[in-house]
């Protein structure tokens, strides 16, 4: 140990300061600071504070989800006051049009769709499609499903996804569009394209709408589960609880619908479509004065046609035929406003005038949206309208074109009932009618009654099966042939012993002399 302490290196001696040498130390470090913000200048993202309202909202539009109102609002003043100072800046034309589309949506306000479309179409001529303006190309194909324009939503879709093939933002329209153009098949191979790209919370909402379509309820809960687990911001996260609402609403359970659709509006109070599932389905539950209040409540935050038709039906039924027909002509009224603003109200405007108007114009009317749009929805209505006017054989084609691709509707099941009953197919009609009480037997509280009389009136097939499947004589026992006994097999004989060997013999020898 002495020799090794005696060539250990001794500690260096402690460091001090002059001050010249401070002050040469302090140089120098400004100056290693300086070359540094030069070399690397500061970025936004450097910034510790949380981002603004429209910071917020622009982030949410650019990824295709909802965003709060205030954050909204926050973003389409910033971004119209920018533009007045710089109106050649295409990026915030197009962040402008969807803040007005995602305005449109939240508010059911068609008025802001022509707006949406100015903005946009600006964006483009500042920067043409040809030279990859996607932001404006993408909100372009948003805009057309929107309106239920979805040829021209396809369009554009597949314009970007031909220029970009990666760029995932073209996904979610695409899969929008294909639904509406029903080709479900071209749906679910860009909704498996997006969640490859892009998996998340529009991923999952786009895959909850394809299982939905085909009839896998609980794929598709388990879709909107995760979308949930995606959402970050309380209007994301409402979203998605509206829509489990929805799920729950149609699978019959209007007790799980109400309670999603509670929870969505406690989320986030500005979200409109849950207030309207919530009058659904308190009507469901038999509580008839709610239900007519939220009704009313939505239609003056949300002024659809599809809401005001709704209350209508739910007045008819509880006896109240005058202020049913005032909710029959706003349905008309709020229709034509939303056709001037390019959104398509065929489907409804079809179902209204078959069930309530004329049905020989629900026809012609259907008949043209078929051409355009070959769905189920529409399928259901035309086939539908059909039957209202006489045609149930030309209906129920149409009626197996909506509810042969899978969706699990009791609305879809009970048209189809109808028109069966209507061609004395009462076989069919009576499975579609059990349908129809297996999956929501509540879903209308004019035809979920008329279904059940329905149901009633057709009765239980005839103990026995259908007619002529018994004989006429008694059934007798024939007379089967005995089994021929196996025979035995004979018994082996044991070999005889073998004889004990003798004694051989000496042979005789030559005699002695």
């Amino acid at each position: 140990m002495d020799g090794f302490d005696e060539h250990s290196p001794q500690p260096a001696p402690p460091v001090t300061f002059t001050g010249r040498k401070t002050v040469v130390a302090a140089a120098v470090t400004v100056v290693l600071i300086a070359a540094t913000l030069l070399i690397r200048p500061a970025r936004a993202g450097d910034d510790a504070r949380p981002p603004g309202p429209s910071e917020r909202a622009a982030s949410a539009v650019g990824m295709g989800a909802p965003v709060a109102a205030v954050d909204l609002t926050a973003l389409v003043a910033d971004r119209e006051k920018w533009l007045a100072g710089h109106p050649d800046d295409d990026a915030s034309w197009a962040v402008l049009g969807s803040a007005y589309l995602e305005q449109a949506r939240r508010t059911a306000d068609s008025g802001w769709f022509p707006k949406a479309e100015r903005a946009l179409k600006r964006s483009l001529e500042v920067r043409p499609a040809e030279k990859g303006n996607f932001d404006a190309m993408t909100g372009m194909g948003a805009l057309a499903g929107a309106r239920g324009d979805f040829a021209t939503a396809r369009k554009w879709g597949e314009l970007v996804r031909a220029q970009a093939p990666r760029r995932w933002t073209a996904f979610p329209v695409l899969v929008d569009a294909y639904t509406g153009l029903g080709d479900y098949k071209g749906a679910q191979k860009a909704m498996e394209q997006l969640q490859e790209l892009r998996p998340g919370l529009a991923a999952e909402l786009r895959a909850a709408q394809v299982y939905r379509d085909r009839g896998w309820r609980e794929d598709a809960v388990v879709a909107l589960e995760a979308a949930g687990g995606a959402a970050k911001s309380p209007a994301e996260k409402a979203y998605v609880l509206f829509r489990l609402g929805e799920l729950a609403w149609e699978r019959g359970d209007p007790a799980e619908a109400l309670r999603q659709y509670e929870a969505a509006q406690r989320t986030d109070p500005a979200q409109a479509e849950a207030l309207g599932g919530r009058a659904r389905a308190l009507a469901a539950l038999g509580r008839s004065g709610e239900a007519v209040r939220d009704y009313r409540l939505a239609l003056g935050r949300t002024p659809l046609p599809r809401l005001a038709l709704e209350l209508g039906e739910l007045l008819d039924s509880l006896g109240r035929p005058q202020e049913a027909r005032a909710q029959y002509e706003a349905v008309s009224v709020l229709a034509a406003r939303s056709t001037a603003d390019g959104v398509d109200q065929e489907v409804v405007l079809g179902l209204f005038e078959a069930d309530h108007g004329d049905p020989a114009a629900a026809v012609r009317r259907l008949s043209a949206e078929w051409e355009r749009h070959k769905s189920m929805q529409v399928a259901d209505a035309l086939g539908w309208a059909l039957h209202r006017g006489g045609e149930d054989t030309a209906a129920l084609e149409y009626a197996k074109k909506a509810t042969e691709p899978g969706l699990r509707s009791a609305e879809f099941a009970y048209h189809r009932a109808v028109i069966e009953q209507g061609l004395g197919d009462e076989a069919a009609a009576r499975r579609h009618l059990q349908e129809v009480a297996r999956t929501n037997p509540d879903f209308s509280p004019v035809r979920g009654p008329l279904a059940k009389e329905a149901l009633a009136a057709i009765g239980q097939p005839a103990p026995g099966g259908p007619e002529n499947m018994q004989p006429r004589t008694p059934w007798v026992a024939p007379e089967m042939p005995k089994p021929r006994p196996k025979p035995k097999p004979a018994a082996q004989k044991p070999d005889p012993k073998p004889a004990p060997a003798k004694p051989r013999q000496p042979k005789p020898g030559p005699s002695a002399a």
